[in-house]
């Protein structure tokens, strides 16, 4: 499926690199593991859609996976 406006998926995703770096800055409780894990999972998601993937610029992809990266690290301290 070639998805006909990928901007907006890109722009989604970082929304959800924004919640997820906010969130991380938080205490870590129930409520901001699920927030981070929800939106790394998002993250996961699209970097499997070929469209969304062939749309980003070196830049972007960098930013997603470093904060996958860090989301991951988050969630695992509980």
């Amino acid at each position: 499926m070639i998805e006909n406006n990928p901007q907006k998926y890109i722009g989604a995703a970082f929304d959800s690199i924004n919640l997820i770096n906010d969130t991380i800055l938080k205490v870590i409780n129930e409520k901001n593991i699920s927030i981070v894990k929800r939106n790394v999972q998002f993250l996961e998601i699209m970097l499997e859609k070929e469209w969304f993937f062939k749309e980003l610029t070196r830049s972007q992809l960098r930013k997603i996976n470093d904060c996958i990266k860090n989301g991951n690290s988050f969630i695992s301290i509980n």
